[in-house]
């Protein structure tokens, strides 16, 4: 890397850096606000409240990556034409694709930290969140149905009513069926917890089978349940799909297709989250047309404020396309990459304008 590609990598990291700051205290402070209505609930204090909102950051610096990076150029980039040394590299022999490609370079770093941050960091610390927001309040996990979840697993279909935060199961009903769907047994019992990987050990159960013209119960102080149940697809309920990480939501999509259950929403959450990270290039490169632009009448405040306003559109295209495509059952690799496409075709769009005039 040339000392001219340092320097402008110098001068996006430190703006992107300066950006980062001011809308992580933003979210953090809006946060706080957040999580007092829920202070005094059990153990839940200000301390905890705080935790919370400390394992809530790597979330909230994954979904500002591809903003931050368009704020954080577009900042750089204006400074540097107010102060005539874009005209400079420019006037020194500095093209416009050899910028474009400085630019991919600096935004690979982006990239490789977007992709730490959303596989390794926001799925285990919202997951933590979550955890210690539960056990300080006592509660437990949300619930999609009022008789508990629903999960479909080969013939068989589980009905848990409460799942604690380290995942035990609650009020486990089991109905097996046979290959034509006739009822063969009801099992329940009052607590189940994970031995091992796919094995379960059930407490107090009481089994029901049925004959063909008799019922039988016996009842068990424990027995070993074997199940395609996992804690990493009981975390689903625990996390987001936006925030869990591709390969749990790889595997949780995996199961869904076996039990031949919906996958839309997790399969668009899934090239979402392999597509977001370059989303961060499609932002930067975005950002390089404004730099050809003078700012000495308009200054560079304009420029952040345009770059916020962009950013938002961005977020609010990929939120409503990801719905938009959950409602018309749209293929998932368009509703995820479409946004991300969209404004890298602006940008090319733009930059080949600015080179005609």
């Amino acid at each position: 890397m040339s000392i001219l590609h340092r320097y402008l990598a110098r001068e996006i990291f430190i703006s992107s850096a300066f950006i980062f700051a001011a809308l992580l205290s933003l979210f953090a402070f809006f946060d706080v606000i957040n999580e007092l209505g829920d202070l005094g609930k059990g153990q839940y204090h200000l301390l905890q409240a705080l935790a919370v909102v400390a394992l809530n950051l790597p979330g909230h610096i994954y979904q500002l990556f591809p903003i931050a990076a368009l704020i954080g150029t577009l900042f750089a980039l204006a400074r540097l034409s107010a102060h005539s040394e874009f005209t400079i590299m420019r006037v020194s022999g500095l093209s416009t694709a050899s910028l474009a490609r400085a630019l991919l370079q600096i935004g690979m770093v982006f990239v490789i930290l977007t992709l730490i941050f959303g596989e390794l960091i926001t799925p285990k610390a919202e997951q933590m969140s979550e955890q210690l927001r539960l056990k300080a309040t006592r509660s437990v996990m949300a619930k999609e149905f009022r008789s508990g979840m629903w999960i479909k697993d080969g013939q068989s279909f589980i009905n848990v009513k409460e799942i604690l935060p380290d995942t035990t199961l609650l009020g486990i009903r089991i109905f097996e069926f046979d290959p034509g769907y006739r009822l063969n047994k009801i099992s329940y019992a009052e607590r189940g917890v994970e031995e091992s990987a796919g094995v379960w050990l059930l407490s107090k159960v009481t089994e029901t089978r049925f004959e063909q013209f008799k019922a039988e119960i016996t009842r068990h102080d424990e027995i070993k349940w074997h199940s395609v149940l996992t804690p990493d697809i009981l975390s689903v309920l625990l996390v987001v799909p936006e925030q869990m990480s591709a390969w749990n939501l790889f595997q949780y999509v995996e199961h869904l297709r076996e039990n031949k259950q919906k996958t839309t929403r997790y399969e668009i959450a899934l090239w979402s989250k392999l597509a977001y990270p370059f989303a961060t290039l499609a932002m930067m490169i975005f950002a390089l047309p404004f730099a050809f632009m003078q700012t000495r009448s308009s200054g560079v405040s304009s420029r952040i404020f345009g770059g916020i306003m962009i950013g938002l559109a961005f977020h609010l295209l990929n939120r409503v396309f990801a719905h938009l495509g959950l409602l018309y059952d749209w293929p998932p690799l368009f509703s995820a990459t479409f946004p991300a496409m969209a404004f890298l075709s602006a940008a090319f769009g733009m930059i080949w304008w600015l080179e005609r005039r």
